[in-house]
């Protein structure tokens, strides 16, 4: 039995890296022997919102006081907020207690801050320190060989929704509806300039309609996530006889793979990142996807991809997307492949875990 300290633990990639729990054992557990510790719940209470717990585990006194709980010490998000030194001295108390480090490289370019330098620096401790490291796609794997001079094992992002959810009927389809889920427009993201290519081209698309969702905390002042003079103008799109503009609290699970599978094609607005659930999620639930050209979208799941980063906007080539999308029938994936995915991924973590011990 390998027990392992996951960070975090509760997130829904680190939930699928179990072998599925119709092959046996409970879920989280599976037959690979894998223990993944819960996440420790904060003294204080805090929670941001959509859930996360602050990681309690990420604190070199947890790890001093806890250390004989866990094997292993996996991380994978929750790091945004930690200073590159203590970052240090998490890596000085695994080393202190022979526990291997294993760390999985979602981002490369933090979708929550605007500008690079902090999340490199936190790369610059983790990179050269972890024992062993997993990426999703080849592109990222590539880029950390560039910089960093190390290896990356690719493992692709397993299934979001749950198994039993794949059985799920999508409504029968009338309108041609395109969506653009802007959240609570965290800085990676741009919209403006999608959502006034997408009104031109949905003009001209017979039954086409955009759909454009945002949270609701954006319109309050009270809130960290305010931004009046984005939220009118975002409103301001509903004027359009073909443009939903929806305004709602954060979705729960059933509510975002109804919304999901309500849309016919899913476009991210991002200027920059590197991998997406959101993605990952669509193509589950049969939603097409249009990526921008930045980070490796394109590499997780066949989708189209339109130029957008931080430097250009293609306005030509999100609209021939859209259009390309307008005739072409959806791609659901089935629930034989990502079963099959996830056993694969669950028995290779489980073969990194074991090199790493021995």
């Amino acid at each position: 039995m390998i027990r392992v300290a996951s960070v975090p633990a509760s997130h829904v990639y680190v939930r699928h890296l179990a072998p599925p729990s119709g092959t046996g054992g409970r879920p989280g557990a599976g037959t690979d022997s894998i223990i993944r510790l819960d996440d420790p719940i904060p003294e204080d209470g805090r929670k941001v919102p959509g859930g996360w717990w602050p990681p309690v585990m990420l604190d070199p006194a947890w790890i001093r006081d806890h250390h004989h709980l866990f094997d292993l010490f996996h991380v994978h998000f929750g790091f945004d907020a930690i200073a590159p030194r203590v970052m240090e001295d998490i890596v000085h108390e695994l080393r202190s207690h022979r526990v291997p480090l294993v760390y999985t490289v979602h981002d490369l370019r933090n979708p929550h801050q605007p500008e690079p330098e902090q999340h490199r620096e936190l790369l610059d401790v983790l990179i050269p320190a972890a024992d062993s490291l997993i990426t999703l796609t080849p592109g990222a794997a590539a880029v950390v060989a560039n910089n960093w001079g190390r290896e990356c094992t690719v493992l692709p992002h397993p299934h979001v929704i749950e198994l039993e959810n794949f059985e799920r009927a999508r409504p029968p389809a009338t309108d041609f509806t395109v969506g653009v889920h802007v959240k609570s427009l965290r800085p990676n993201m741009d919209p403006f300039p999608v959502l006034d290519t997408l009104c031109a081209t949905i003009a001209t698309l017979p039954g086409a309609r955009l759909v454009v969702n945002v949270h609701d905390e954006i319109f309050d002042p009270d809130n960290h996530w305010y931004a009046p003079q984005a939220a009118n103008r975002l409103t301001e799109y509903a004027r359009r006889r073909d443009v939903d503009v929806v305004v709602h609290p954060y979705f729960s699970d059933d509510e975002l793979w109804t919304y999901l599978m309500s849309l016919s094609v899913s476009v991210l607005p991002y200027r920059f990142g590197t991998h997406s659930g959101w993605l990952e999620a669509c193509y589950d639930l049969g939603t097409a996807v249009i990526a921008p050209s930045c980070g490796f979208y394109s590499e997780q799941q066949d989708c189209k991809v339109y130029g957008f980063d931080e430097h250009h906007f293609d306005a030509e080539s999100l609209d021939r997307c859209v259009r390309e999308l307008y005739s072409e029938e959806p791609v659901r994936l089935s629930t034989a492949m990502r079963t099959r995915q996830r056993r694969l991924s669950a028995s290779a973590h489980r073969e990194i875990y074991e090199k790493v011990l021995a």
